[in-house]
């Protein structure tokens, strides 16, 4: 049997088109039985919403979307663990984050060395005459 999707129509006339419960016309979010714990949920969503935005402002975190980034929160996770009580795994997670700083410096070392020579060999790359595999003449 082929689950239609619940049948809750939105304000704006669209049906909702969540996959409905088994045996129900309707999803989680809209059956009338698990509306407490639907509420309880989207309270605990957005407390988690919240706070994560909290602590991204306060560690100054953006995200991982470049190296810089990774390494401001590797350099934040080293400065956190350096401040715990000596251990094994506070050791371990000292090491780990010498590993991955070293991994992250490498990196940007070749991404550096890679927009050099991308610049010193300038717009002549894309041409035909300097191709590796040029194209094929036509017949």
């Amino acid at each position: 049997m082929v689950n239609r999707g619940c049948t809750f129509e939105m304000p704006d006339g669209l049906l909702c088109r969540a996959p409905a419960l088994r045996g129900k016309a309707v999803c989680y979010w809209h059956d009338p039985d698990k509306a407490e714990e639907a509420a309880d949920s989207r309270r605990i969503g957005g407390l988690h919403r919240r706070k994560a935005k909290s602590v991204a402002t306060i560690y100054d975190f953006s995200g991982l979307r470049t190296v810089e980034s990774a390494q401001r929160l590797l350099e934040t996770a080293a400065i956190e663990t350096l401040a715990l009580e000596n251990s094994i795994a506070r050791n371990r997670a000292l090491i780990s984050a010498a590993a991955g700083a070293g991994k992250l410096i490498e990196v940007s070392d070749l991404a550096d060395r890679l927009s050099a020579v991308e610049a010193a060999v300038g717009p002549k790359a894309n041409s035909d005459d300097v191709a590796a595999f040029p194209a094929e003449p036509d017949r």
